[in-house]
């Protein structure tokens, strides 16, 4: 499921202070990057299934593996895991909607605190 229009996909932003302000909302990076790229999950484990809240970006400016990058946001996604097969984020996918007006409800609250220092 895509959260279209949340805002959060037109800021950029300085690597350093979004991994503390994701870190805040329980969005961990973790090892999901490389030099160009970031991944921030949040996991739901919810008695419907494991679910995961994911905000992606990529460098516009810098190397992410220096610590030293501008982060430009894409559009933020929810998906339930399987196992073995991993996260599933298509359109046939059901959601709970206690969940997706939590996720909504974080990405507003991201959508806030970014807009104070994105460039």
């Amino acid at each position: 499921m895509r959260f279209e229009n949340t805002g959060i996909e037109k800021f950029k932003a300085n690597l350093t202070r979004l991994d503390e302000l994701m870190s805040n909302y329980g969005l961990v990076r973790e090892g999901a990057w490389d030099y160009e790229r970031v991944t921030y999950d949040r996991k739901f484990d919810i008695k419907e299934g494991i679910f995961y809240l994911r905000v992606q970006g990529h460098a516009v400016e810098g190397d992410v593996g220096a610590k030293k990058a501008v982060i430009q946001l894409l559009t933020p996604l929810l998906g339930k895991y399987y196992y073995p097969h991993g996260v599933e984020y298509g359109e046939g996918e059901n959601f709970p909607k206690s969940l997706v007006d939590q996720c909504e409800k974080i990405l507003a609250d991201l959508k806030a605190e970014i807009e104070k220092f994105a460039l």
